[in-house]
This record gives C-alpha cells, sequence and structure tokens, in this order.
C-alpha cells in the first residue's frame, strides 16, 4: 500500500517526536494503563485509526468508543507493553510478529500521559501496521485485506465493535471521510465536530465530540462481536448485530443497532485530537487547549498524596482536590 506523501510527513513526524518526561513510571502499578493508537493507511493512502465500542459489561466507561487499551499488569511492564498486550486481548492483535501474517508493526512513539476521571495515568503509544509487500491485487483489494486481517477476534466481554476513523478528520470541523457523513436517528445532519469549554484541572478545558457515521456492517469498515468462535479463528463477514455470549446461538438486538452515529468524546477525543497535531503539524480548525497530556498535574497529585496504590472508598478527583494540587 503506497503511502500518500501526507501520511509519509505525519509518520516521520511521530518517528522523531520526543516526548517530555514522564510520571507515568512515578505511578503504583494500580494507577498505570495505557492505550495503543493503531494507524494504517486506506486504499488512497491516508492513515486510519482503529476505534473499539466498549461492551455494556465493563465496569468504566460502558458502552463508550475507545482506544485498545488497559491497566498495567505488573510494574516491569512498559506503556507499549501494557498498549500491546491489551489490543491483543481486546482486538485480536497477535503479539507475535510472525503471526502478524504478512503485515509488520512499528512503534512509532509514546505521547504525554493524560489523567483520567478513574485517577488512571494513561499513557498513548503509537504504531504503524502496514503489509509488508504489495501485492499483484488491485489497491482496493489489499485495502479489504488490511481490514480483514486487522482484527482476526474479538473479546465478548471488553469490546462489542470495531470500527475505524479518518485520523486527520480529528483536525477537522466538518466531515471529510469517504462515505456519507453522519446523520441523526431521524435522519438530519448531524456535525461531525461538537465541542464546548468547561471547568476541569483548575483551568477551562476544551471537551471534544466527534461523530463518526456508523459504517456500514461488512468486514472492510467494521467488524461487530463474533462470540462462540476460538482464538485461532478468522474472522467470518459479520453484520452489526452481535451473537450472545454463552451456548445460545440465537442472535439478540445488540445496544449498538439503534445507533446511527459513534460518538468519540471525553479523553480519547483529545488523545485523538493532540497525536493528530503531533502528526501533521497542523492545529485543529476548532478551539482546543494547547498543552500534551497532564504530566504536570499528574506529579502535583502524587506530591500531595494522590494516585497511592491502594484507592479509598469514596476517593474521586474533584475540583477541590485539584484545586489543592495546583498550588503545590
Amino acid at each position: 500500500m503506497a503511502l500518500s506523501q501526507r501520511s509519509v510527513q505525519a509518520l516521520d513526524r511521530l518517528r522523531t517526536y520526543s516526548p517530555p518526561p514522564t510520571q507515568w513510571y512515578s505511578c503504583p502499578l494500580t494507577r498505570r494503563a495505557a492505550v495503543l493508537i493503531l494507524l494504517f493507511p486506506d486504499r488512497h493512502g491516508e492513515l486510519k485509526v482503529v476505534l473499539t465500542m466498549r461492551s455494556a459489561q465493563m465496569r468504566n466507561y460502558a458502552g463508550q468508543a475507545a482506544l485498545p487499551g488497559g491497566k498495567s499488569d505488573t510494574l516491569e511492564e512498559s506503556p507499549w507493553d501494557t498498549a500491546r498486550r491489551e489490543a491483543y486481548e481486546e482486538i485480536g492483535l497477535p503479539m507475535n510478529e510472525e503471526k502478524l501474517r504478512g503485515f509488520s508493526l512499528e512503534h512509532l512513539c509514546e505521547l504525554p500521559t493524560n489523567l483520567a476521571k478513574t485517577e488512571l495515568a494513561v499513557r498513548p503509544c503509537v504504531a504503524l501496521l502496514r503489509p509488508t509487500h504489495t501485492s499483484s491485487s488491485s489497491s482496493e483489494a489489499n485495502n479489504l485485506s488490511v481490514e480483514e486481517k486487522l482484527i482476526p477476534r474479538l473479546d465478548p466481554k471488553e469490546v462489542a465493535a470495531v470500527f475505524t476513523a479518518p485520523f486527520h478528520n480529528f483536525l477537522r470541523k466538518e466531515w471529510e471521510g469517504e462515505g456519507p457523513a453522519p446523520v441523526q436517528k431521524d435522519g438530519r445532519p448531524e456535525k461531525w465536530y461538537r465541542g464546548s469549554w468547561t471547568d476541569w484541572h483548575e483551568s477551562r478545558w476544551r471537551m471534544h465530540n466527534f461523530y463518526m457515521p456508523r459504517p456500514p456492517p461488512s468486514p472492510s469498515s467494521m467488524l461487530s462481536n463474533p462470540s462462540n468462535s476460538s482464538p485461532s479463528s478468522s474472522p467470518e463477514p459479520s453484520s452489526h448485530q452481535a451473537l450472545p455470549s454463552g451456548d445460545d446461538p440465537r442472535p439478540e438486538p445488540s445496544a449498538l443497532d439503534s445507533l446511527s452515529t459513534f460518538r468519540v468524546f471525553g479523553m480519547t477525543a483529545r488523545i485523538l485530537v493532540d497525536a493528530a497535531r503531533v502528526a501533521y503539524g497542523e492545529e485543529p480548525e476548532f478551539e482546543h487547549n494547547s498543552h500534551h497530556g497532564d504530566e504536570d498535574m499528574i506529579g502535583r497529585l502524587l506530591k500531595m498524596g494522590r494516585l497511592s496504590e491502594v484507592r479509598r472508598k469514596g476517593e474521586v478527583l474533584t475540583k477541590e482536590v485539584l484545586r489543592e494540587a495546583s498550588k503545590m
């Protein structure tokens, strides 16, 4: 798959990006987490990013769009180790390079650590997945191969669906991707981007909301959760309805069926905006916070004894706590 000139330059910026010193390693194990920003070229050579819809069974952020990722298992795990393991568990991205079957995975860089409201230090890791060689097939067929083999299987406990979005579009106010623009449930046009300012971290905080057009139910654009499949099995072309977990093979309606768009917001949206800023060397068309990540605030919270190994009952990040930390 030939990369566009814009994609080549974006990947070069990511490879040479040097993040500031991180507080991630100063956090106890229970506060460490990482996510994978998995990029790959589409049939035009432009970069797309992989996102998931979290299962309704999850304790935190159920039913929300997210990047593959989760908590660290051991203190020896690096952010990259954590992101890779979680991507394997959630979307089946093979851990072994040999099992990528004609694809290579390149670790491009890591971005400044973000602070989740659940008091986790979340380190974004950026990677590129692309074919190791060009086949004699057409570019369109080659692209289908990328997306079909991208997600060999899903974990029914964590992921309800997997979809992809144009990476550069996270710097734009309007929808620029292939296919129809986003629409509301009643068929009226929906904005790709909506944003608002709020108070968080003792400062004005920009909340981003992106409304991804619901992809058609085809293996090249979205894979719904196929239950009752073994980890080694290849995915079958699936509809947007997921089979229920357990032994009952009868399909049940999914909560995803009622959605006309997939909303990407909160920390996930912020991480994608910041990653696109680094990659493309551009600022967004919409208002945003200029700094990347929350390294300074994480350091201040650690100094005042927050983000401890054991989470105390009722311990949440309030405006009062952040106000106190800002004075450290």
